[in-house]
């Protein structure tokens, strides 16, 4: 399970990274309300699922 979720994290990642690729700053792009909600996922997954450096080094400060 955990494989297939960071699967689907690293693909959405490249989707994004293609999308921002073709999209750039155009704001009236047809895919950039995608890129945004791929962007808005991306960030939600991280936020539950990655710690933050500072959280992963607290002893070190």
């Amino acid at each position: 399970m955990c494989d297939t979720i960071l699967n689907n994290y690293e693909q959405a990642v490249e989707l994004l990274d293609s999308l921002i690729d073709v999209v750039g700053e155009n704001e009236n792009h047809p895919l950039a309300s995608l890129m945004e909600l791929v962007s808005v996922l991306i960030e939600q997954y991280e936020e539950t699922h990655i710690p933050e450096i500072t959280d992963r080094y607290k002893g070190l400060s």
